[in-house]
């Protein structure tokens, strides 16, 4: 035994070295950094006062409630009532707590197991006269993971569990994001619709006007029907417009939770954009900590990793131990006495000789599925960069439109009134009128578009950044 022992020592103590680097070093993939975002200008404390905290490491770092930065009480009550009713949520939520769950069960594997056992058992044969024994048992078993397979198998059910729950935080913050952004679309159609109010309104004025002086002789007929024509058009416009606004309502009543027969959103037009909080943008390196998305790749690939070792592990010996006690007696009231008592005391290593080439293949299968989870990471590394210079772009570009639109409305206004006034004295045409008043209108619908573009353009920064700063959990 000596002897066979020293000739197993060497063999035990190499696949004990090759079993302590089954599972490879995960290395973070190369992925560029730049060191600002290229189209950041934003201080860190937004203009009109309100404290933005710049993005800190840390992926678990709290998401927020970022919606209270728009000072609007109905978007709050909005905001809770999705996250409280919304489906596609509780799917994420229960989503989490499978993947916890699964992560307890790998947990389990470290643990002994322990198990008890009574029955009876009835034989005979034809020479022989029929008996009955009774058993009572307490059985108890433990794999010893001299190569990691189960330690590989709990790290690979932990990140899950740990990329489900970032996934949670993703799914949470793109409804919230849905809510505002739908939100301020409805209010910007609402905007929009007042501007076309007011030009059916003028219209209607115009058509009553032109209407008593055709009654008097003053205009012909061709002033009168286009003015009619002008009205029709007009309300034509406003009831189209009111479908797109419906369309956004029931999106808004699926987000809440609602069937959408059941909710109804007030009129409530978007008059000011300089409402809007600035939004520092950070650092592009803080931005890898913060998007739940990219947290949920990062644990993907610690899973993958954690699997490959799992697989390597395979191939190696599984050394297991029982042991078992209890009574046997014909008597039921023999069973739990000394003298019936019986053990068993066991261990068994087993590893696979011939197994056709199995435990090679999920190994490779392991290492592609690595591959393709680090491929991934870095494309939802690049794709994140890129939405946070694309609303960047876009709300430096909007604010300048901004500018622009609000010096036109302004002259617009005074273009209308003159063109009335200079109509009215019959020192112009009625077709100037028109173009006037068209230009007007066009120009304030543009403008309330562009509020509207603004705060959707805001949402999509904060999301892209990864929320607010405060912490969102999965209970």
């Amino acid at each position: 035994m000596n002897k066979l022992a020293i000739r197993i020592a060497p063999l035990l103590t190499a696949l004990l070295l090759v079993a302590c680097s089954s599972t490879p070093v995960l290395n973070a993939p190369a992925v560029p950094v730049p060191a600002a975002f290229k189209e950041s200008s934003q201080p860190v404390t937004a203009a009109d006062g309100t404290t933005w905290k710049s993005a800190q490491p840390a992926e678990a770092q709290a998401r927020g409630q970022w919606w209270l930065a728009f000072h609007d009480p109905v978007l709050t009550a909005m905001v809770d009532e999705a996250t409280a009713a919304n489906a596609s949520l509780a799917v994420a939520a229960a989503r989490v707590k499978q993947a916890r769950a699964l992560a307890g069960l790998a947990e389990s594997d470290r643990s002994v197991q322990l198990g008890a056992g009574v029955g009876a058992q009835r034989s005979g044969a034809p020479s022989q006269p029929r008996s009955t024994t009774y058993q009572a048992s307490l059985s108890a078993s433990y794999e010893v993971d001299l190569f990691g397979r189960i330690a590989a198998g709990v790290s690979a059910a932990q990140a899950d569990a740990a990329g489900s729950e970032a996934t949670y935080r993703s799914v949470l913050l793109a409804l919230q994001a849905d809510v505002a952004q739908t939100y301020f679309r409805i209010r910007a159609t609402d905007a929009e619709l007042a501007t076309l109010a007011k030009s059916v309104d003028l219209r209607q004025q115009s058509v009553k006007v032109n209407q008593s002086r055709f009654d008097n002789g003053d205009i012909g007929e061709f002033d009168l029907v286009r003015a009619k024509t002008e009205l029709a058009a007009a309300r034509a416009e406003a009831i189209g417009l009111q479908r797109q606004r419906v369309q956004l309502e029931h999106a808004l009543a699926v987000l809440l939770g609602k069937p959408a027969a059941d909710f109804a959103a007030q009129a409530n037009p978007l008059l000011q954009a300089a409402l809007l909080p600035a939004i520092p943008a950070g650092l592009p390196s803080a931005l890898l900590e913060r998007r739940p998305d990219i947290a949920a790749a990062q644990r993907a690939m610690v899973a993958s990793n954690a699997r490959i070792g799992q697989a390597r592990a395979a191939m190696f010996p599984a050394l297991g131990l029982s042991a078992a006690g209890g009574g046997e007696s014909s008597a039921l009231s023999n069973v739990l006495k000394w003298s019936s008592r019986s053990w068993v005391l066991g261990a068994l290593m087993s590893m696979p000789i011939i197994d056709g080439g199995r435990n090679k293949a999920n190994v490779a299968r392991s290492e592609a599925v690595l591959e393709e989870s680090v491929a991934a990471y870095r494309q939802n590394v690049l794709v994140a960069f890129a939405e946070v210079e694309d609303n960047l772009a876009g709300l430096r570009i909007l604010a300048g439109q901004s500018e622009q639109i609000d010096a036109g409305v302004v002259l617009a206004r005074r273009s209308a009134d003159l063109a009335q006034k200079l109509y009215q004295a019959g020192r112009s045409s009625y077709l100037d009128l028109l173009d006037a008043q068209r230009n007007l209108a066009l120009i304030e619908r543009n403008a309330a578009q562009l509020r509207g573009n603004q705060a959707v353009t805001t949402v999509a920064l904060i999301r892209s950044l990864g929320g607010g700063w405060d912490s969102a959990s999965v209970n």
